[in-house]
């Protein structure tokens, strides 16, 4: 299970999105649950922001039994006019933590 952050109040710059795309990534088998623990969301949000962005491509799920594992489409560039041509992988490069960087 995710250690849950303290909660904070005022504005972010990073979307629920972007978080749950995050999370995702750096997880592929995470349960709908530990994301929303992760990202500081309830589980309906994040099945809806996970139904968005796979209706838009820019995830996949398998499912094996009770599990699912997800697959980030890393190609897919990002939605905003500003951020035209930049695929999510750019976005992920900054959110996702490396797995020395998180142990080390």
């Amino acid at each position: 299970m995710v250690a849950v952050p303290r909660s904070h109040s005022g504005w972010t710059f990073i979307t629920s999105h972007a978080r749950v795309l995050a999370a995702v990534a750096d997880n592929p088998n995470a349960r709908i649950r530990d994301i929303a623990a992760r990202c500081r969301l309830t589980e309906r949000a994040v099945s809806r922001i996970i139904a968005d962005l796979e209706h838009d491509g820019y995830l996949s799920h398998t499912r094996d039994g009770r599990t699912n594992t997800y697959r980030v489409e890393p190609g897919k560039v990002l939605r905003h006019p500003a951020e035209a041509g930049l695929p999510v992988a750019s976005l992920l490069s900054l959110l996702v933590q490396d797995e020395t960087d998180r142990h080390g």
